[in-house]
């Protein structure tokens, strides 16, 4: 279990940090800018955090029985995800490069 809890961890780490550090939408289309808006990388962090939520769920029933959760369980989830995004988000819009 604790392997599980460890590798779930990272997994969502990586993950949350994903739409800030690749520019293709959604992985596969290269947006017509040539970068991606603060709408997309948004929408894409709302989608990594069902997907990380789907793999523990499975990961959780691998185990044993699924236990149900409140909405306060949701909550807490979302903004440990965004927590886990700050590192991507600083490196895309606040790390001011020299000579750009």
């Amino acid at each position: 279990m604790n392997f599980s809890t460890t590798l779930l961890l990272i997994l969502a780490f990586i993950a949350a940090n994903l739409p800030f550090l690749v520019e293709r939408i959604f992985f596969i289309v290269k947006p017509g800018s040539g970068s991606k808006n603060v709408a997309w990388r948004l929408l894409e962090l709302t989608v990594m955090y069902f997907v990380v939520g789907g793999i523990a769920l499975l990961l959780e029933s691998k185990l044993g029985d699924i236990h149900g959760q409140n909405w306060e369980f949701y909550a807490v989830n979302a903004s440990l995800f965004v927590v886990f995004a700050y590192p991507g988000f600083v490196y895309r819009y606040l790390w001011r490069r020299r000579g750009a």
